[in-house]
């Protein structure tokens, strides 16, 4: 099997649930992702804030929900790449607004010290089967009927011939869609560029 049809595979896998694919997916891409993240913390006001493992968890949480419900279109390892080091950037700016960054260094120790302890496994960061269940339960049927044709694997041409409209229409309700869930599951967002 080619290199980016057994990525292909792994990413249909990831996204219909398997545990053993996303943690074969984190096993891959992890280095990658702590190495990017570590590339973005040079201030030291931001890695006392948090450090890679804390961000690496947060958008790897975030990924596996939204490639769970269809909102990502990846081919090959290239596209993963680019899409986290998008994610990064974008959490990496969040922390940095945080006013705990702002203070001074005797709050940014105390912020330092409220760090979640990151002994935590990969697979334990992945166990998102009951936000998932969340997520699907706050979409609408027909937010919830997309998310399961992109789960299925369609291609946002197809879906936007079946339901009609367009596929950037298609693509973009639902993001918007996850994103509100999102916001009132009270969830880190990281938005799509």
């Amino acid at each position: 099997m080619e290199p980016n049809a057994q990525f292909r595979d792994l990413v249909a896998r990831v996204r219909d649930g398997d545990e053993d694919a996303a943690t074969e997916l984190v096993r891959q891409y992890e280095p990658e992702v702590r190495r990017l993240i570590r590339v973005r913390l040079t201030d030291p006001k931001l890695r006392v804030a948090a450090d890679s493992a804390d961000i690496s968890q947060s958008v790897l949480r975030v990924f596996f929900v939204k490639v769970a419900a269809g909102a990502y279109d990846l081919n090959e390892p290239d596209c993963l790449i680019r899409l986290l080091a998008r994610m990064i950037r974008n959490k990496v700016l969040d922390v940095a607004r945080r006013p705990a960054v702002r203070r001074s260094r005797a709050l940014a120790r105390e912020a330092f010290e409220t760090v979640p302890d990151c002994a935590e496994s990969p697979s334990q960061v992945l166990v998102g089967a009951e936000l998932l269940a969340e997520v699907r339960k706050r979409l609408s049927p027909d937010e919830l009927a997309l998310a399961e044709r992109r789960r299925d694997g369609a291609s946002w041409q197809e879906i936007a011939a079946a339901v009609g409209g367009t596929p950037d229409a298609a693509r973009k309700q639902l993001s918007r869609a996850i994103q509100r869930v999102f916001r009132e599951l009270g969830i880190d967002q990281v938005p799509d560029d």
